[in-house]
């Protein structure tokens, strides 16, 4: 007579219920039920360390898609900033060659293929000059004709680009003169400024000319106040005929306006 098989068995009794419900098992299908369940519980936890990223992942779509499509409304946003920023800019530049160009052609001019030199301003025989003569501090405005002053000065510091002196509007072919007497120290080509004088005044003071298209005199050369030093025009950095003009003094830029004499204007 064989021994039975030892048995588990297990109990489940209901809170509330009167009566329990009874399960008997080989202890066999036991252990393999135990083992069974530890086996799941450890594939659960693998699964979700190697997924848990991912879930969360899925789960910060919706998310990236709201700030994608609020980074591309804003870009769309900059591009018409700068759509509008470049028609201003186009803008400002047809103004400026208005401002500094001759709107109405000479007719003379049209009909030569030789350059008509500028207009000379004479002066009546007797009557005292309007520049005094020799080295001297720069107090005369440096051009014959009107112009318009298209950007003032802008010291460092500023929010604007950092501007040294004044930017002068005028017809190409102006005459430019020298606000004060002196002697030339440097005369040439500039990437920024373009054919440019730069002269050398009494007391630490010295004159910038820029955006030449012509320059007529050289270094080491000494110049009479209002001197002729060239013609203006629109050489090296700039997007209109203009003069750049500037006085400095112990290398510290100066407001011409407060420099030149009100009557020279």
């Amino acid at each position: 007579m064989t021994a039975p098989r030892p048995r588990i068995t297990v109990m489940v009794h209901r809170d509330g219920a009167v009566e329990s419900r009874t399960f008997r098992m080989p202890v066999w299908l036991f252990r393999a039920l135990v083992v069974g369940g530890a086996a799941l519980v450890m594939a659960l936890i693998v699964v979700g360390a190697f997924y848990a990223p991912l879930f969360r992942a899925v789960a910060a779509v919706p998310g990236l898609r709201s700030d994608v499509a609020r980074l591309e409304a804003e870009n769309a946003k900059v591009r018409e900033l700068a759509a509008a920023l470049d028609s201003a800019e186009r803008r400002y530049g047809r103004l400026r060659e208005m401002v500094g160009a001759d709107i109405v052609p000479d007719p003379v001019t049209l009909a030569y293929q030789l350059p008509v030199a500028p207009v000379l301003r004479a002066q009546a025989p007797g009557r005292p000059g309007r520049f005094e003569s020799g080295a001297s501090v720069p107090s005369h405005w440096p051009l014959d004709v009107p112009g318009y002053v298209t950007r003032g000065q802008v010291l460092a510091g500023s929010s604007e680009e950092e501007h040294a002196g004044l930017d002068v509007a005028v017809p190409i072919g102006s005459i430019v003169r020298a606000a004060g007497g002196g002697s030339v120290r440097e005369a040439g080509l500039d990437p920024q400024y373009g054919e440019f004088v730069l002269l050398e005044h009494p007391e630490g003071y010295q004159t910038m000319y820029g955006h030449l298209s012509r320059v007529v005199v050289r270094r080491g050369e000494r110049v009479e106040p209002g001197g002729v030093l060239g013609v203006s025009g629109s050489s090296g950095r700039s997007s209109a005929p203009h003069l750049h003009f500037e006085i400095r003094q112990g290398g510290r830029s100066l407001d011409p306006l407060t420099m030149i004499h009100e009557e020279s204007r």
